[in-house]
């Protein structure tokens, strides 16, 4: 038996997948499967291995994750951890930040889950890769307990690397990435534009714009100057942009100190064509960020313990020049010009205007001349922790405080100018060639500006002090209690933005024979946000786990190796107010009020505004879990979850209970409750085949959630009650086809959405009163903001250092609405109009077409949310696949350069199976199109 533990040992070291090959030999001479020798954080000063926690909880480590070559931690975790919902959103590379979600939407006050790093609550934007050592996702009342008013939705906690006693380590990693974007719209050329806006002014009972001598010129392009076919995107952007990442870290430490230091390069070069037009500046998209981490540890003695983590970035954001903070958006213009609006640049070399799309920009000019704007990020995260082990006074006994300071600013630089812009128009024609023309010009040309101030700033302070006891009592007996206070201020740029927060709680965790664990945690929170006498909250929550795998029932099965059972329950509490200071009576000015004896007009009168609200008190979550956690056949590891959580006392506007003609506005009351239950579900499966190494694995996710409560209105219809609905249900109208002729619309229901005419949509009269509005809503779909199925699979080998990986991830049951300007909804205010549309728009000669007729104005009409614009918006991705090759031990060997060197290849985003095909599921209503990448990288250790 020992013999054979060894050679299990030795395997386990090896394998590819995990970071500490001590845990391996210790976790299998225990006859304990590794995972389950992981330590998870969870807010205690003394982080529980997973075989004791009661609590439910996904652990991802840095080996697993960090295979996308990410600007920051959010952006690698797609499909990583069961319970954790990652969705991208779309933007330049400077603002490519996820949204995350623990289990999914819960209230009607906003689902907001908290991301910690180290323990305290912050910007997960700022933080690399390469310089986390794991990602834990507390998901049950007994997990999030301890964070008081802030952990109700769930928690993200990131831990950073630490040093290790007695070691050496120095990690070199560079990447190089080129990314392209796809699924770019693919917008008419300029003879198509024209023909479209006549056929849709025709449509409308309009004049046309455009006549036949000025479609031929379109036609032929006799006349570039005058009637231009112009390529925005293509004259605007090119094909690839460029991401280089350069990271060093040192790591280590002496008997009585350890030391973790990593300095990370991040720079990133946009899509622009030609940003080099100026002397001396680009106009180029660029960001470019520098992480500097210092973490240390250090013994003061054999009792006295410090522990210091600081972190600095300074990060920095060009863009074209534009009016305002927001910066230029190219893909706007690119959306709204048609190719037919006027030339990029006139013969006279002034960049191309014109008075009828005077509010969109030329987006070549806006990039090549309107200089640019900056935009710096100045951040600092510093914390430190003392521990003292008080055994003096009685064994077990310690305490610890810890201190931190973060401070974030945003600087705004504004260099951009103006231009001069102008357009030739004909006047008159002669023999379908033109005579005579008119000159249009506007603009003029500035100087680059010199503005520059703070826009944003944070500042927080953390302190904490706890007093724990951790007691081995006897062979069977085990317990672990701690107190702790916890104190957070926060100020942030605007009024009403300085919050403190405080907890007082009291944890304890009992373990019997190393098979039955039970927590206690009671937790006291207070607020400034909320009124008055009302500040306080007490969320108390109960764990319990039973190792199955150890009763003798079980422990001689040999391909069970490990088996626990968890159950949890817990009421969590939360300081969400609908509106500063909703306890007090607001008021507002009123019309002119007869107010001496001669009954004339006096000053202004005061009038009732929202009434205060009375008897509040706190938001509340009261959380269920069941899990089960299983390890078999030496390489198989299970996770199932099922939970249910009653989210009650939301607050929500009780206008619906009110009638307007009382004269006030209605005031918020606790009267809010949403129910939400879901599944998870996870496994791993790692094996050494010979030489072949295969890791497998796969997450599903199911949430789902009820609106029970909301203080509805009274409702005419059925249909119309939302009240029983999930959560951002989405609303709309049933659509029945197109209207083929007059007389289809004179034997249809009454349209109220405007005039109708043939080729606009007929939709279906959902509550038979012969009228068409919007009492004949429905529900339609599912959310547009989170889907209730997310899943994921991953699969792996290697041979001889030489491997493949590759990550999927999916969701279902998601629903898109399609109105984006241009794409799905063309022409109005003088938009464009996509291929896509034109192809496959109705006409008399094609009835049964996708989409509603051309029309030039705003069609209230078609333009209605409804089942036509509705879209599947579930997708299966390729996230990462990884080709790599770990250079042999016996080279490492002999070089006194290299060390754990690793060469690879990764796509990031190459694929995706989807239903909308002509925009990407996850940024259909978004103008920037999402990119994929190609990434090569070096990892040398020293």
């Amino acid at each position: 038996m020992k013999k054979n533990k060894l050679i299990i040992s030795a395997f386990c070291v090896a394998m590819a997948m995990q970071s500490n090959a001590q845990e391996y030999v210790d976790s299998v001479a225990a006859d304990k499967p590794v995972k389950y020798s992981k330590m998870v954080q969870i807010g205690y000063q003394k982080a529980q291995t997973l075989e004791e926690t009661t609590a439910s909880t996904s652990i991802i480590y840095n080996e697993e994750f960090n295979k996308r070559s990410a600007k920051n931690i959010g952006n690698s975790l797609f499909g990583y951890g069961t319970g954790l919902t990652v969705l991208q959103n779309s933007g330049t590379y400077a603002d490519y930040n996820p949204t995350l979600l623990v289990r999914g939407l819960k209230t009607l006050s906003g689902t907001k889950t908290l991301i910690l790093v180290d323990g305290i609550e912050r910007d997960i934007n700022d933080i690399t890769p390469e310089e986390v050592e794991s990602v834990s996702i507390l998901k049950d009342a007994a997990a999030v307990a301890l964070y008081g008013y802030k952990g109700i939705d769930g928690v993200i906690n990131i831990t950073t690397k630490r040093g290790k006693y007695d070691s050496r380590e120095i990690k070199f990693v560079y990447e190089h990435g080129m990314g392209w974007q796809v699924r770019k719209p693919k917008f008419v050329d300029s003879y198509t534009y024209a023909n479209a806006m006549n056929e849709a002014l025709t449509n409308d009972g309009l004049a046309v714009r455009y006549s036949p001598d000025e479609l031929n010129a379109f036609k032929t392009g006799n006349y570039p100057f005058l009637y231009p076919n112009v390529d925005w995107m293509g004259e605007t952007f090119r094909n690839m942009d460029a991401t280089n990442i350069y990271n060093i870290s040192f790591r280590g430490g002496a008997k009585k100190f350890r030391y973790y230091a990593m300095a990370n390069l991040t720079t990133n070069k946009g899509f622009i064509a030609n940003p080099y037009m100026n002397d001396g500046y680009s106009t180029q998209d660029q960001y470019s960020r520098a992480n500097l981490r210092t973490n240390l540890d250090i013994d003061l003695s054999d009792n006295t313990k410090l522990k210091l983590n600081v972190l600095g970035v300074l990060s920095e954001t060009r863009a074209p020049g534009a009016d305002g903070e927001a910066g230029a958006d190219l893909w706007d213009m690119i959306y709204t010009l048609p190719s037919a609006a006027y030339p990029a640049r006139l013969e006279n070399g002034t960049w191309g205007g014109s008075a009828i799309w005077a509010g969109t920009k030329n987006p070549v000019a806006v990039s090549q001349a309107a200089a640019y704007t900056k935009f710096h990020e100045r951040t600092l995260f510093a914390d430190m922790t003392l521990e003292q082990d008080l055994s003096a006074i009685t064994p077990g006994l310690g305490a610890s405080a810890l201190l931190s300071y973060d401070n974030y600013a945003q600087y705004w630089e504004d260099h951009s100018k103006t231009f001069v812009y102008g357009s030739n128009s004909v006047t008159a024609w002669e023999n379908g060639v033109p005579s005579a023309t008119s000159y249009y010009t506007d603009g003029k040309e500035s100087a680059m500006g010199s503005t520059a101030k703070c826009i944003a700033f944070t500042r927080v302070f953390n302190f904490a002090a706890t007093l724990f006891y951790d007691k081995q009592i006897n062979a069977d007996n085990k317990i672990y209690s701690q107190l702790k206070w916890d104190y957070e201020y926060r100020n942030t740029k605007g009024i009403d933005q300085t919050w403190y927060r405080g907890n007082a709680s009291f944890y304890t965790h009992y373990g019997y024979k190393d098979r039955y664990f039970a927590d206690l945690t009671l937790v006291a929170s207070a607020s400034n946000m909320l009124a008055p006498g009302h500040k306080w909250g007490f969320s108390p929550t109960l764990g319990l786990a039973w190792v199955m795998s150890k009763e003798n029932f079980i422990k001689n099965i040999s391909w069970i190796d490990f088996m626990k059972l968890r159950a949890s329950m817990g009421i969590i509490n939360t300081d969400r107010i609908p509106a500063s200071n909703y306890w007090e009576q607001t008021y507002g000015s009123g019309n002119g009020y007869a107010f001496d004896t001669n009954y004339s007009v006096g000053t202004s009168s005061w009038t009732l505004g929202r009434l205060a609200s009375i008897n509040s008190t706190h938001e509340k979550g009261y959380k269920y879990n069941l899990g089960w956690d299983v390890s078999l056949l030496k390489g198989l590891d299970i996770n199932i979850d099922a939970y249910y959580e009653r989210r009650s006392d939301i607050w929500v506007s009780s206008s619906g209970h009110y009638s307007s003609v009382l004269g006030f506005t209605a005031p918020y009351e606790n009267g809010g409750i949403v129910d939400s239950w879901g599944t998870e579900l996870g496994i791993k499966y790692n094996k050494q085949f010979g030489e072949v190494l295969i890791n497998l694995g796969g997450n599903f996710a199911l949430a789902k959630n009820k609106i029970v409560e909301q203080m509805e209105e009274p409702k005419m219809y059925d249909n119309l009650v939302t009240t029983g609905d999930p959560l951002n249900q989405t609303y709309g109208l049933v659509v029945e086809g197109f209207f083929k002729d007059q007389a289809d619309i004179d034997a249809s229901p009454q349209q109220s959405f405007g005039t109708v005419r043939p080729g606009d949509i007929k939709y279906k009269d959902i509550n038979n009163d012969n009228v068409i509005d919007e009492n004949d809503k429905v529900a339609i779909g599912y959310s547009t903001s989170a889907p209730e199925l997310y899943y994921s699979f991953n699969l792996g080998a290697e041979w001889r250092g030489l491997g493949l990986e590759a990550m999927f991830q999916g969701t279902g049951r998601y629903s898109a609405v399609l109105n984006t300007k241009s794409l799905y909804w063309p022409l109005v205010n003088n938009t464009t109009i996509s291929q896509e549309y034109y192809d496959n728009r109705w006409t008399e000669s094609n009835q049964n077409a996708k989409y509603p007729r051309l029309s030039s104005q705003s069609n209230e009409n078609n333009y209605q949310t409804n089942t036509l614009w509705l879209a599947d918006r579930s997708f299966l991705k390729l996230r990462s696949v990884e080709l790599y090759y770990k250079f042999p031990e016996n080279l490492v060997k002999k070089s006194k350069i290299l060390g754990n060197a690793k060469i690879y290849v990764r796509g990031i985003d190459l694929l995706c199976f989807d239903k909308i095909k002509i925009s990407d599921p996850e940024s259909y209503g978004a103008t920037n199109p999402l990119t994929r990448s190609l990434v090569a990288g070096l990892t040398i250790g020293f």
